[in-house]
Formats: structure tokens, C-alpha cells, sequence
């Protein structure tokens, strides 16, 4: 027997809890499909185009563009995310803004998806040696579209490795969401735990299913990563 299901047998055992492991299952992966899933899908979409406007301010020979992208990133990387989802709920509602949890959750894992995301897409576009510019504008393309037609094609291939591991992280991260009351999988969890106080029992068993999604996501990451690859065996 494996040393996980050795301690999860053990904890059942002491008390009496393998019924409610097992009962508790499907809450929990409820939760999943119902919000940590959607949650996770529709912020990484928006952080990405949100990381991708960001990406071509911060890139822009223009200040007006420049400078609010840059403070932008700085801001969000600055703070934690926690206190960012707190603002959004806890805070605004005190200036006359009240947001529901799962909308601000989804608020503000995108502006923090977006900032971290443009670092990574503006580093695999400024990865892309200049004369790939260069051979753009020799054939007379304008510099819009040698960045839709030539640069973006390569940078994604050089930015899909570290956006798959945003993408894991995401999915881990949504576990804040339970303090502003959104029932995503770790707030099924609490809620079983308060009712039962099997407190180990129950958090092990979200971890687990939380290492399940992201372990699949993790062999999805590396499927992508090969047909992506820029090197072909020869």
C-alpha cells in the first residue's frame, strides 16, 4: 500500500472518517466543475488578452502607452494577491461599489494573470532577433503586421512553457477565491471541515484532487510543448 493511502487509511481509522471521505468527494468536485474549473478558464483567457495589450504598451516607443502599463505590472506584482481579491470585495463596496464574490474573483485573478502573463509575452517577443523586424519592413510591411504575421507566430511557441505553468498555478491560486465566499472546491472543504471538524482529513482530500487536475494539466502542458517544439528531431 502507498505511504498516501497508508496516511489516509490511518486518518480514517482514527476517526472513523473513510464514510466521509467518501461522502465529501462529490461536493468537492462540484465545486470544481461549478467554479474552481470556470473560474480558472475564464480569468486565464481574459489575463492573457488583457497580458497581450499590455505587452505591446510596455513594448510602445510611446510614454502615454509606456508608463501606465508599466505601473500597471509594478503594482501587481507588488502586492499580494489576497489583499487585491480583499480590495475588490471587502474594499470597494465601501465607496458605493459592490461587487458579487464569483465576479470580483474573476476581476481580480485577471488583472493578476495580466500582469505576470505580459512579462512573459514581452520577453518571447523581444526573444525574437531583430532582423526578423528587419526583413519585414525590407519587404515593405508595416510593423503591425509584421508583428500579427511574423513575431507573434514565433513568440508563442517561445511563451506557450511558462503560461502552461501560469495556467497550473491559476488553478491553485483559485483556492483564495475561497475567502470572499466564492464555493469553489477549498471552500467545499472548509465548509464540510466546520460541520465535522475532520480537518485533516477533509484538506488532504482537496489537495489530492487538486493534484489530480493539475497533474493532468501537467501532461496536457507537455503534449502542447511537443507539437509546439521548435526544434524537429532529425
Amino acid at each position: 500500500m502507498s505511504l498516501l493511502n497508508s496516511m489516509i487509511f490511518t486518518i480514517s481509522a482514527n476517526t472513523g472518517g473513510w464514510e466521509l471521505f467518501v461522502n465529501s468527494l462529490l461536493p468537492m468536485i462540484t465545486g470544481a466543475i461549478q467554479y474552481t474549473i470556470p473560474l480558472t478558464l475564464i480569468t486565464f483567457v481574459l489575463g492573457i488578452l488583457l497580458a497581450l495589450l499590455i505587452a505591446m504598451m510596455r513594448i510602445s516607443n510611446s510614454k502615454v502607452l509606456h508608463v501606465p502599463a508599466v505601473v500597471y505590472v509594478s503594482a501587481i506584482r507588488g502586492t499580494p494577491l489576497l489583499v487585491q481579491l480583499f480590495i475588490i470585495f471587502y474594499g470597494l463596496p465601501t465607496i458605493g461599489l459592490t461587487i458579487d464574490p464569483f465576479p470580483s474573483a474573476i476581476i481580480a485573478f485577471t488583472l493578476n494573470v495580466g500582469a505576470y502573463a505580459s512579462e512573459i509575452i514581452r520577453a518571447a517577443i523581444l526573444s525574437i532577433p531583430k532582423g526578423q523586424w528587419e526583413a519585414a519592413q525590407t519587404i515593405g510591411m508595416s510593423r503591425s503586421t509584421a508583428l500579427r504575421r511574423i513575431i507573434l507566430p514565433q513568440a508563442v511557441r517561445v511563451s506557450v512553457p511558462p503560461l502552461s505553468n501560469s495556467f497550473i498555478s491559476l488553478v491553485k491560486d483559485t483556492s483564495l477565491a475561497s475567502l470572499i465566499l466564492v464555493a469553489e472546491l477549498f471552500r467545499k472543504a472548509q465548509e464540510i471541515a466546520a460541520r465535522t471538524y475532520d480537518f485533516l482529513l477533509l484538506y488532504v482530500e482537496a489537495a489530492i484532487i487538486y493534484w489530480v487536475i493539475c497533474f493532468i494539466l501537467s501532461l496536457v502542458q507537455t503534449i502542447i510543448e511537443k507539437r509546439l517544439d521548435r526544434y524537429v528531431a532529425k
